[in-house]
């Protein structure tokens, strides 16, 4: 089975990445986000997409989710590791730490979230109770055991619409809801892999504390400081991943 691995925001490229082939794909749904990136990473054959586009232009309200989990399929992609930076809600989890969440509350709207809403011979209903793969959540959870990072093995993954950050008062809802990472690009693209039966996990680094649950201003600088350190630890995660199959 081969692997995908959507990239956001912060992993516009894999370090490493032996470069077979770019593949400019064409779906039903559009164009997918950027050209698909065939490579050997670890001696494994691996499909990459950037999602945010190449350079890192396309907002998470505005990623075209369909195209891209479609155009995976299509390269021949059955199971995919979706690297997302997210804010973190749980004090266990600063910036720096890994999750590797279980599950998601979708708080986007306005999205085109499903394959099945025109022209169906019937209604069609995909089981979403469990949102991540357990196999790909294992294999990730093995590598990051194996790197030697701080990581949760749990966690609920709310997906906001963006592209602004949230209010203190949306954390504090968010966390009373039970969430305990927050990003913007989670949803619609789990429940997309599914419809596709592609087996899906993410694999989250905080990057920040989520608004109101520090003290300090959120500032992008830092960010992008933890962002730039976190991305080389996701190679090595990664490369973990496939190399152990």
């Amino acid at each position: 089975m081969s692997w995908g691995i959507i990239g956001g925001t912060g992993l516009n490229q894999i370090p490493g990445l032996q470069l077979l082939a770019r593949e400019v794909v064409s779906t039903p749904w559009g164009e997918p986000s950027a050209p698909l990136v065939r490579g050997c990473l670890e001696g494994r054959e691996v499909v990459f997409l950037a999602r945010h586009g190449e350079p890192h232009r396309i907002p998470p309200h505005r990623v075209n989710y369909r195209a891209n989990l479609w155009a995976m399929q299509s390269a021949g992609v059955t199971r995919i590791v979706a690297v997302n930076a997210v804010g973190g809600i749980d004090a266990a989890m600063p910036p720096g730490h890994f999750c590797v969440p279980d599950d998601l509350i979708d708080y986007t709207w306005g999205r085109d979230m499903t394959y099945f809403a025109d022209d169906l011979e019937a209604v069609t209903h995909i089981d979403f109770t469990q949102p991540y793969t357990s196999s790909v959540r294992k294999a990730l959870l093995d590598a990051l055991q194996a790197v030697n990072v701080a990581y949760s093995a749990t966690g609920v993954y709310a997906a906001t619409q963006g592209p602004r950050l949230e209010t203190a008062a949306e954390v504090r809802r968010l966390r009373k809801d039970g969430c305990h990472i927050v990003g913007m690009t989670g949803m619609p693209e789990a429940a997309l892999a599914r419809e596709l039966n592609l087996q899906y996990a993410c694999l989250a680094l905080v990057v920040n504390a989520a608004a109101g649950m520090d003290e300090a201003p959120i500032s992008m600088a830092a960010i992008e400081t933890v962002m730039a350190a976190g991305m080389d630890q996701v190679r090595e995660i990664l490369g973990w991943v496939v190399s152990a199959d």
